[in-house]
């Protein structure tokens, strides 16, 4: 039989009295006190029985308001000054907190909390308090369970983050020098975890990191936590968008302690916007106590900042020195896939499986295996061997890269002629939500893409289309396709649709311009449409070589050279190589040209439009 709801707060009251295990056992003589109303009388006869003993208080009590930070012992079981009185109180409190008036229940509870000065009833009195969306009344929990229990970590902690949604950062500082102080040494990392946390979520960063720096004075003299306290400092600055305070905090850091990981971390962060931190990360590195993960970091820094040689080269020496860690063998082997050197991703991708089986980590094993299994598909692939390649495949057992080694499944089907089964195979995906749905079908449009079956993929995004009118993506990916259907009136009615939606895609109107420069016509107003994305998105590199192909179209060569140039530096992509590699041709520097095309067949052999141009110009490399 179903609670009524009055019977139901009655049912999670005492549920949640009786997990207030502080209030447990009376073992003071009660206090003469009126007896409660009869209708509530039955209720303290019957709850003994479902009520923990004192004994057993820290074992039983709920997690409601725990910080979860660090688990908290409250101390050894002491007697509770709960009476019949209070126990009623109580009751009273939860009824009202979880049904009719909130706010008197908080009232009641927190009394309760003051006068018996239990942390079980401070800690639901800020539940409530936090329900309630009240941080001032947290904050009133937090202060007034500190006065009663001064040593209590909780309430500190529970008083410092609530000063931080505040706002009231100022005020957070002395009980932070607190915590600090009582924290031992041992467990600074997991409290300065905390603080960056918690304070990085700040409204006013730079003041946060004021407030941290000047909070944490006496662990930056402390030879023992300079190092920690410095990067801690130093990442509340580069989260206040200080980025050179916070490489001088990494440098201090170092300087405090060589042999200290933390410091070469926030370097690491900060190598893409402050080139001077890789000296920091190079001093650590150059010590025989540097960690090996911070190599594979340093790495893995390196390749997104496309210094593939370099990367390499630390993860050989890493090799070299620990030939026994796994994860360096992947990497190794994806950046030599990159360079094209098929031979030694294949065998360095084999080293890595035979020693996954070390990783204690199930879940990392798991992400590391298939990816080394999707980067031997490719190598197969890449040598048509596409039995072997689909072997390497079906080793995949679940997890997030089950869809991603699907589809590449299909691919490899639909390379060997084989498109329905490809089309089916993408079909038999699980599809849970939309998400999923709509990868489903991009996957399969995509099989017809690469199939050059434009039309039934242009057919496929119409209908899709239809359906989400309002969807952007899909109105571009069906632009794309009357792109290559040379259905131009499709293509630009669908993109000034796209732009009327979104007027500020930069896609939209490089894909327009582009398509215009391409087949040379309409230039004056593709350079307009170009530019137009170029302001938008001044950083992106492909807009920039559609701004340098049309700049050739109109004649402007020395122009689209430099364009060019400067956009291939930034990303080498064939497509960008092809262009710059014909304006070079056109120029007279043919040497050049070929050089750059030569780089762009390594990259992609088979890219169309490069392999369009270098037919076009008769060029044979």
């Amino acid at each position: 039989m179903l609670f009524s709801p009055r019977r139901y707060r009655l049912a999670a009251a005492l549920a949640t009295v009786a997990t207030l295990g502080a209030c447990a056992q009376t073992t003071t003589a009660p206090e003469p006190s009126p007896p409660p109303p009869s209708a509530a009388a039955p209720v303290p006869a019957a709850a003994p029985a479902a009520v923990p003993t004192a004994a057993t208080r820290t074992d039983t009590r709920g997690d409601a308001g725990k910080n979860k930070d660090t688990p908290e012992d409250d101390g050894p079981a002491r007697p509770s000054a709960m009476t019949a009185q209070l126990f009623y109180e109580v009751l009273v409190g939860e009824l009202n907190a979880t049904g009719g008036d909130p706010g008197e229940g908080f009232e009641m509870l927190l009394d309760a909390a003051r006068r018996t000065r239990e942390p079980a009833l401070f800690r639901r009195a800020a539940e409530v308090a936090v329900l309630a969306r009240s941080p001032e009344a947290a904050l009133t929990v937090a202060r007034l369970w500190r006065e009663a229990l001064p040593d209590a970590r909780e309430a500190r902690r529970l008083e410092l983050q609530v000063l931080i949604v505040l706002g009231r950062l100022a005020e957070s500082e002395a009980p932070l020098r607190d915590e600090l102080a009582a924290t031992p040494v041992v467990e600074h990392p997991a409290l300065m975890a905390m603080i960056v946390r918690h304070y990085s979520r700040a409204a006013d960063k730079k003041l946060a990191a004021s407030v941290i720096e000047r909070a944490l004075a006496d662990d930056l003299r402390n030879p023992a936590t300079a190092a920690l306290a410095w990067t801690t400092v130093g990442r509340l600055r580069m989260v206040a968008g200080d980025a050179g305070g916070a490489l001088d905090a990494a440098r201090k850091g170092q300087a405090a302690d060589p042999d200290a990981d933390a410091p070469v971390g926030l370097a690491l962060d900060l190598m893409e916007t402050q080139p001077e931190a890789e000296a920091v990360v190079k001093r650590y590195l150059a010590s025989p106590k540097a960690l090996p993960e911070a190599r594979i970091a340093y790495a893995r820094a390196l390749a997104v900042d496309r210094r593939y040689a370099d990367a390499s080269a630390e993860l050989q020496a890493l090799t070299q020195a620990k030939p026994e860690l796994p994860e360096p063998w992947l990497l190794l082997g994806s950046l030599q896939a990159q360079a094209r050197q098929d031979t030694q991703a294949e065998a360095s991708a084999k080293r890595y499986l035979e020693l996954a089986t070390q990783q204690s980590d199930a879940d990392d094993r798991r992400r590391g295996q298939t990816q080394a299994y999707i980067l031997l598909a490719q190598l197969a692939e890449r040598r048509k061997d596409y039995a072997d390649a689909e072997q390497w495949l079906t080793r995949i057992e679940g997890g997030d890269q089950l869809p991603a080694a699907r589809s590449q499944r299909a691919l490899l089907l639909a390379r060997q002629g084989k498109l329905a089964e490809a089309r089916e195979l993408i079909r038999g995906l699980p599809a849970r939500n939309e998400a999923e749905r709509r990868q489903k079908l991009l996957a399969e449009v995509q099989l017809l893409r690469d199939a050059k079956d434009y039309q039934s993929a242009y057919d496929m995004l119409a209908r899709a289309s239809t359906a989400a009118p309002e969807d952007g993506d899909l109105l571009y990916d069906q632009a794309m396709m009357a792109e290559k259907l040379n259905r131009l009136d499709d293509m630009e009615r669908l993109l000034r649709r796209l732009i009327q939606l979104k007027p500020d895609n930069q896609n939209a109107y490089n894909a327009l311009g582009y398509a215009w420069a391409d087949r040379n016509m309409r230039l004056p107003e593709a350079r307009e449409l170009i530019l137009k994305a170029v302001a938008l998105a001044p950083d992106d590199p492909f807009i920039a070589d559609s701004l340098g192909w049309v700049e050739y179209r109109l004649g402007n060569v020395a122009e689209a050279r430099r364009i060019l140039e400067a956009a291939y530096g930034k990303r080498p992509d064939p497509e960008i190589g092809a262009h710059l590699g014909e304006v070079l041709w056109a120029s007279g520097q043919r040497d050049r040209a070929v050089k750059v095309w030569k780089e762009a067949v390594l990259a992609d052999a088979e890219n169309e439009t490069l392999q369009e141009t270098l037919k076009r110009l008769r060029v044979k490399l």
